[in-house]
């Protein structure tokens, strides 16, 4: 079973789409406008796949690598 979302981009704001897979237990979140995506596990949280383009490479002091790898824990 599959669950679909209209919601805003969290990268752009523009209009974007969340899937929710149930059977696979996966969330998939994609604007077609930046072509943001983040694919995560909903039981763990944790972010499967994530392509963000045009981030900032600095953020709150951390880089963009130094945030992956956080949320990679």
């Amino acid at each position: 079973m599959q669950t679909s979302l209209s919601i805003h981009c969290p990268n752009c704001g523009r209009p974007a789409e969340r899937h929710i897979l149930h059977l696979d237990r996966i969330s998939r979140t994609q604007c077609p406008s930046c072509d943001y995506l983040m694919v995560q596990c909903l039981d763990s949280g944790r972010v499967i796949e994530a392509y963000a383009p045009g981030l900032k490479q600095e953020r709150q002091g951390l880089s963009l690598t130094s945030q992956l790898s956080v949320a990679r824990l």
